[in-house]
């Protein structure tokens, strides 16, 4: 089996009008040399078109990881964070563009964290430095960052990585809840480029981790939703008011 060839054969069916997913000189190249079959537990299938699992995570196919490369846009150099590490497929192609000192990764999920450190070694990228944290938080020791890349669905760009962005910098990530767009923002939070859409798990917090028995992801949007719209209601709007505690 001759894996360069597949890798080319993988790049050339992805560059190609049908599908239109890569479309730069430095996202080709990266995936064209970065070994996809030390991230996927199935050789045969490393460089099909078609998503696997891992831990309780999806491991992206490859037209959906060349999507968000794409909409991160990295460059030579770049300081660059990948929030939600996964088996870290995608942190290796940005550290094959941008240098493995400068990129850093994170997951919430720490049996993913070794995963992605030991299939990123495995890949001849083991400089790349991945840290199990919460997501929201980013990772400002190393902030600011030129790009950053948030491979989970959020409703608003997570203040904590909008904020760890350098003056020019850009955080690319799913940005919806049941109808999800992928978007590129700049340092005002405000989404500059929008690339189609997507459908990606939700953002995790402390205590939903893939691993847990049950995520509580619906009780938490639809108490993020609920304080929304009370914020915004007339007094004799509101469903209750406790007027001896006020």
């Amino acid at each position: 089996m001759d894996r360069a060839a597949l890798r080319e054969d993988m790049v050339d069916s992805l560059e190609h009008e049908a599908k239109g997913h890569v479309r730069s000189e430095a996202v080709g190249l990266a995936m064209r040399t970065v070994p996809r079959h030390e991230f996927v537990d199935d050789e045969r299938s490393a460089y099909a078109d078609r998503q696997g699992e891992c831990y309780g995570t999806t491991v992206l196919s490859p037209s959906t990881a060349a999507r968000l490369l794409e909409a991160v846009a990295p460059r030579e150099d770049d300081s660059v964070l990948v929030v939600g590490a996964g088996v870290g497929y995608t942190a290796a192609v940005l550290a094959e563009v941008a240098g493995d000192r400068n990129v850093q990764a994170v997951d919430i999920d720490r049996r993913l964290v070794y995963e992605a450190r030991s299939n990123l070694s495995a890949a001849g990228h083991g400089g790349v430095l991945v840290d199990c944290r919460d997501g929201a938080d980013g990772l400002p020791e190393y902030a600011p960052y030129d790009r950053i890349l948030l491979e989970a669905a959020a409703v608003e760009p997570p203040r904590a990585l909008v904020e760890q962005l350098a003056p020019d910098g850009r955080l690319a990530m799913p940005l919806g809840a049941r109808e999800q767009t992928l978007v590129a923002v700049d340092r005002s939070g405000e989404p500059v480029e929008r690339f189609g859409p997507v459908a990606f798990r939700p953002m995790l917090v402390e205590g939903e981790q893939a691993t847990t028995v049950e995520r509580n992801r619906t009780l938490r949007e639809d108490r993020e939703f609920a304080e929304r719209e009370a914020g915004g209601r007339r007094g004799w709007e509101q469903d209750w008011i406790d007027w001896e505690n006020r």
